[in-house]
């Protein structure tokens, strides 16, 4: 079975959204905007891996950030982020959404209100703007994704609020 890196999954799906969000031919000024511009490898094992804030998770958490400080006018952040079982984010909100690819394990998610859903290596989730969610491991099973979100023009791109309670997590479908 092929298994893409983590890396190499990134690489993919940022030239399969080049590819989609330029289908027209660069103007001038583009082309030499483009030709000072040089290509930045990050080396895997360069990124330090950070542990996520104890105030915006439960358990153990890893993030590993891909690019945090975008270069204008992009304004989006990529994470790698790894819980370990029964780990999880708090209550929190994306003003411009966001995207998780389900890279490893098996996890839950929960919109306010809603139900817990199950999502696996290889999902996909997208998180409209300003819906209210958590996300993270099972209680049994470790899980890592992808986090996409891009920032506000003021930089902001997570409004972090209480913690997902014992109670709520563990709650049955």
């Amino acid at each position: 079975m092929f298994r893409m890196t983590s890396a190499a999954f990134l690489i993919t799906i940022t030239a399969s959204f080049s590819v989609l969000a330029d289908n027209t031919a660069p103007s001038q000024a583009t082309s030499a905007v483009a030709a000072k511009e040089k290509v930045i490898i990050s080396k895997n094992g360069s990124r330090p891996w950070l542990q996520g804030p104890e105030a915006n998770f439960t358990g153990t958490v890893r993030v590993e950030p891909l690019f945090t400080q975008p270069q204008s006018p992009v304004r989006t952040t990529v994470g790698h982020v790894n819980f370990e079982p029964a780990a999880r984010s708090a209550w929190h909100t994306h003003p411009l959404g966001q995207t998780l690819v389900i890279t490893s394990g098996s996890g839950w998610t929960q919109e306010w209100g809603g139900e817990r859903k199950t999502v696996h290596a290889g999902d996909i989730i997208h998180c409209p703007p300003g819906v209210k969610h958590w996300h993270g491991a099972t209680a049994t099973t470790g899980m890592s994704h992808l986090a996409i979100q891009e920032g506000t023009p003021e930089g902001k791109n997570v409004e972090w609020m209480e913690k997902v309670s014992d109670q709520q997590y563990n709650r049955e479908l």
